[in-house]
């Protein structure tokens, strides 16, 4: 009984305490309840987004966010007090705010009873263009693209800590940690990298693995004349339309001892090979070329509220009318093909080598490349649908992803709203599981050697993706310091708009005449076109659909005038390429290709790019332009005579 009583107390003492702790739990709720309801919550604070830094003399945007719906928010900054409205969502937005002059300033918001503020670096204008500047000069320089970004970033990271040691040395550290590690932690970015370094491998299993030697071969089979061997390694050319480096190297390498049965120049053989391997790749849909493109113009889009929702690959779409450089090289290598018509330094040039002697009696022929990557392997049958099925498997898969991810009912809707990257990604893993695929399932190349082909052609990549990536942060932080704004105040109202793209084109040119890269060129100066053309066609009253040639133009002549000046420039890696893929001495090769190469660009900068800064039809300006080229070739061009063709050809070694 005792026991029974003992333990049905300590079980109604229990069930009080629950009783006793679920009603107090009751009356908390209700409590946090009518507390809620009837008591005002907090106000947000309110929260002051500034520039980075301050340009003196520039207009800046600067936003409040944290006020109450529609109520008066002050700015007060230098002395001057400026109000707007608050948005629904709590937000005041003050456009085009100008601080005079350089030093420390507080900037203020008052929005009732709530403030907030913050100290601002205000720095002069020009420290803004220094980077880009910088890099800019120091390319020339040095001839060498990546010192001068990496010494950009240095110094626009300086600019945003201050110009003391502690400031150069925290602007060192941050011009790698923050900027190069922000230009890669991003989903686009990194699919650009690995897009690019995909079609670098299926290329170099194709190769590996007989295909391209396979469809090379084919081509070159077929001609038995000099004027029908430099018609079909200019369509070797065409083909291989994915990279340029590829396309040099396998077709100079694969082509030189047609060329010299044939009685043809190395001079002519390397340009051939030169004036189509950039400007194909630059202008065909899928390539090495086009995600590194799509990359910089994107960059550049984003840092423009107008433009940022457009798609990169649409605009690269649009501009390739207007790569007027590109597409008329390519056709006058047709025309000084397939006419058998020469002028100048080449002329001679093929009166040599019809006479027999097809390599230049002064100087000493660059060897040519070899290597496992970029030879077949041996005692392999070579079969040309190792090559065609991987590369027809990337083009379709291409289209397909582009149309699946796409809506819309035309054409320029679908890529308006696709994603490019997704579409890019998907092709080019295909493409490299289909050309692997292949090798294995046919026993061409192992497992291990299908790797090791994979990685060759990748590793190729790698130093366009390092200047890619570089190219990417100066751009981030040119963003930062707010150059575009900068360059818009000081020339917006002083360049003629019709004219921007001829100057982009000349500068870009220039740019890359000196430092011999087209892709470092386009690096530095993509970034900042873009929002100039854009300001400047703002202040003409035409920063709408209607002047949108003036974008589509300014971008075809960044990348045209890059190539332009490649192909004149005797350290462009791709001119140097070729004439070591071509066995030609390599001044010989820059002297006969540079009087082609400056009449090309001549045409394509008076007939098609400041005419259509003015708004002419890129299509009309091409056939004028093809006109023009070819009236010039007829009138002083002449053919080497058939005497001279008569003669045994001297086959030089290799």
């Amino acid at each position: 009984m005792l026991r029974f009583g003992a333990a049905r107390s300590c079980r109604n003492n229990h069930i009080n305490t629950r009783t006793l702790v679920s009603r107090n739990l009751i009356r908390t709720l209700a409590a946090a309840v009518c507390l809620a309801v009837f008591m005002p919550l907090p106000a947000i604070a309110l929260e002051l987004e500034t520039p980075a830094v301050g340009l003196a003399g520039v207009p800046l945007d600067y936003s409040v966010s944290g006020a109450d719906a529609g109520a008066v928010v002050q700015l007060s900054l230098a002395g001057r007090t400026w109000s707007a409205t608050a948005d629904a969502a709590g937000n005041a937005v003050f456009d085009d705010v100008v601080i005079e002059q350089a030093g420390s300033e507080i900037v203020s918001a008052t929005a009732g009873v709530e403030s907030a503020s913050e100290e601002l670096r205000v720095i002069p204008g020009w420290v803004s263009i220094l980077p880009a500047v910088l890099a800019i000069s120091i390319a020339l320089t040095l001839r060498n693209v990546i010192p001068a970004l990496l010494l950009g970033l240095w110094v626009g990271a300086t600019a945003l800590q201050s110009f003391t040691l502690q400031g150069a040395g925290r602007g060192l550290l941050d011009s790698f940690q923050v900027f190069v590690t922000g230009a890669i932690a991003d989903f686009d970015r990194a699919s650009i990298i690995l897009f690019t370094m995909m079609i670098g491998g299926m290329v170099g299993i194709i190769t590996r693995n007989g295909g391209m030697a396979s469809v090379v071969k084919a081509i070159v089979s077929r001609a038995k004349t000099a004027i029908g061997g430099q018609v079909a390694v200019w369509l070797m050319g065409l083909m291989i339309f994915f990279d340029d480096y590829s396309n040099t190297l396998v077709v100079g390498n694969t082509a030189r001892s047609l060329t010299d049965h044939l009685k043809v120049s190395r001079e002519k053989l390397a340009y051939i090979v030169d004036s189509t391997a950039a400007p194909v790749a630059c202008v065909a849909l899928i390539t090495t070329w086009i995600g590194y493109e799509i990359g910089l113009v994107d960059q550049a889009l984003k840092s423009i509220d107008e433009l940022a929702h457009i798609q990169a690959y649409s605009v690269f779409i649009h501009s390739i009318p207007y790569s007027f450089y590109p597409l008329l090289a390519i056709a006058f290598v047709l025309m000084i093909s397939a006419s058998g018509r020469d002028f100048g330094p080449m002329l001679k040039a093929e009166m040599r080598a019809r006479g027999g002697t097809v390599k230049p009696e002064t100087g000493e022929a660059l060897p040519a490349i070899h290597g496992d990557e970029l030879e077949p392997k041996d005692k392999i049958p070579l079969r040309a649908i190792n090559a065609f099925v991987p590369i027809i498997t990337l083009v379709v898969a291409l289209l397909v992803s582009l149309f699946v991810l796409g809506e819309g009912d035309s054409l320029i809707a679908v890529l308006e709203t696709t994603s490019p990257y997704q579409a890019m990604m998907y092709s080019s893993f295909v493409g490299v599981l289909v050309a692997a695929g292949m090798s294995v399932g046919q026993r061409i190349l192992s497992v291990h050697e299908t790797v090791d082909a994979w990685y060759g052609g990748l590793r190729a990549t790698l130093f366009g993706m390092i200047i890619l990536v570089l190219a990417w942060a100066l751009s981030d932080l040119t963003a930062t310091l707010n150059t575009a704004p900068y360059l818009v105040t000081l020339l917006a109202d002083s360049l003629p708009v019709a004219l921007i793209p001829a100057i982009v084109f000349i500068l870009a040119a220039i740019t890359a005449f000196t430092t011999g890269t087209s892709w470092g060129t386009m690096a530095i100066l993509m970034p900042l076109i873009i929002p100039l053309s854009w300001a400047v066609m703002g202040v003409n009253g035409i920063a709408d659909d209607s002047g949108m040639h003036i974008i589509y133009s300014s971008v075809a002549c960044c990348l045209g005038g890059a190539v332009w000046g490649d192909h004149c420039s005797p350290i462009s890696d791709t001119t140097v390429l070729s004439s070591v893929a071509s066995g030609c001495d390599h001044i010989e090769h820059v002297r006969t290709q540079l009087p082609y190469a400056l009449l090309v660009g001549v045409v394509a900068l008076a007939i098609g790019t400041i005419p259509g800064g003015f708004g002419m039809s890129p299509w009309l300006s091409l056939v004028i332009g093809l006109a023009i080229l070819g009236i010039t070739l007829r009138l002083l061009g002449r053919r080497v005579r058939s005497a001279e063709a008569s003669r045994p050809a001297e086959t030089p070694g290799r």
